[in-house]
Order: C-alpha cells, then sequence, then structure tokens
C-alpha cells in the first residue's frame, strides 16, 4: 500500500517560524536588576556626535568599492579590445574625475582612502591595499 504524501499547508512551519523569531528578539542581554530597558540605540553603541561620519565614511566605502570594481571591469575590457579609443578616453576621464571626487569627499570629512578600506578579519581587507613602494 502505498502512502500518499501529506498535503503541505505551510501553516504550522509558519507558526514555528514565528515562534523562533519571537523567542530570538526576547533574548536581550540581561542588565542589572532594575535597570531600565536595553534599547536598539545602546546595543549597537551609536554615539550622536559621530553618526554622519560615520554614515558617510559607510557610503563612501561602498562607492570606493564600486569605482574600483568599475575600474577592473574597464582595464578588463580595454585589454580585450572591446572599446574604441574614444570609449576608452570617456571611461578614463570619468573613472579619473570620480576618483578626485572622492578625494574631495574624504577631505570634505576628515577621512583618508586607507579610512575606507574595512577589516573583514580572516577575510583580510576590503579593498586592496595601496601600494607603499
Amino acid at each position: 500500500m502505498a502512502r500518499e504524501p501529506a498535503e503541505d499547508t505551510g501553516a504550522p512551519r509558519l507558526d514555528e517560524v514565528a515562534r523562533a523569531a519571537a523567542h530570538a528578539f526576547d533574548l536581550l542581554p540581561a542588565g542589572p536588576e532594575g535597570s531600565a530597558p536595553v534599547t536598539a540605540a545602546q546595543r549597537l553603541g551609536t554615539d550622536p556626535d559621530t553618526v554622519e561620519r560615520d554614515l558617510i565614511k559607510l557610503v563612501l566605502t561602498i562607492v570606493e568599492l564600486l569605482r574600483q570594481l568599475m575600474e577592473r571591469t574597464a582595464l578588463h575590457r580595454v585589454d580585450e579590445g572591446d572599446l574604441s579609443a574614444d570609449q576608452e578616453e570617456r571611461i578614463g576621464m570619468t573613472l579619473m574625475i570620480l576618483h578626485d571626487r572622492m578625494n574631495e569627499l574624504c577631505d570634505r570629512y576628515g577621512l583618508t582612502m586607507e579610512d575606507l578600506n574595512l577589516d573583514l578579519g580572516p577575510l583580510g581587507s576590503l579593498l586592496p591595499r595601496a601600494d607603499t613602494s
């Protein structure tokens, strides 16, 4: 006698997921007796005085990563001969202007390009290190 597969409505699984999520959010570090509940801002350790600079640093890090990826792609396309001389010139000028703008924004917010290079622990740094030799 062959057994028919049970119809999977998904409802019990959703209930389990909802309970697990609710339990996970309840697992906050215990504070001293009688202390006020820990807020999200306290858990994240945000400093109101540096929030703008930290946000700018994050945005500039992402823009620099994308700029470097575009530069590598452009160099690859030049090496492959996929671009006309006019396209190569335009891409080169665009990347130079973007690099200059990045430096201007870093100067404005007191950052260096090395400040944008996040340490990813065992994976190394996010951006290639600048050659110092």
